[in-house]
């Protein structure tokens, strides 16, 4: 389960947006009214504590999946390149609630991942960090040697995430967890 005091990434700040202070976020979460409603999110810069701020507004760039949006006391391009950078944060306890066959990312962390070889299930490892950069990676740790190997997080190779029994599936392809 979701520690309700951690904190999730929901965004990254990549760039200035003209001279008022707007900045550039990438999205990192499905939810894209935490870039559009108002209200105090928080940011971090690398591993700093994070700060409290307050969203004023946003919008989506058409066709794209970045948004631009204002923060309060944010009024210049100065300021708005000097929280480049920046991750914007939730805490876990406000996360949107979710239908019953849904989960949140966070809640793939620690998970047993189990492969199907000769109609059984073996237990090769746990995922142990995502990555989210173009696309979602599971990092997963092997039992065998320790090593970690990145498995992208789709359906072909993940057909199935099992949150209330702690495990999930992995159907990689020939050769990428040799990598």
């Amino acid at each position: 389960m979701i520690n309700k005091n951690e904190w999730l990434i929901v965004g990254l700040i990549t760039s200035c947006h003209g001279i008022n202070g707007q900045v550039k976020v990438k999205s990192l979460s499905d939810f894209e009214e935490r870039f559009l409603k108002p209200g105090m999110r928080w940011l971090q810069k690398d591993n700093e504590p994070p700060s409290k701020i307050e969203l004023i507004s946003g919008f989506k760039q058409p066709g794209k999946e970045t948004f631009v949006i204002n923060f309060r006391d944010i009024n210049t391009r100065n300021q708005a390149e000097q929280i480049k950078k920046f991750k914007i944060l939730v805490k876990t306890d406000k996360l949107p609630k979710l239908k019953k066959e849904e989960f949140h990312l966070l809640e793939l962390i620690n998970l047993k991942v189990k492969t199907l070889e000769n109609d059984e299930l073996n237990i090769i490892g746990k995922v142990i960090d995502l990555e989210n950069e173009k696309n979602n990676l599971l990092v997963i740790e092997l039992y065998k040697n320790q090593k970690k190997v990145l498995i992208p997080f789709v359906e072909e190779i993940v057909p199935l995430v099992d949150i209330k029994n702690d495990f999930l599936i992995i159907n990689p392809p020939k050769g990428l967890l040799d990598l």
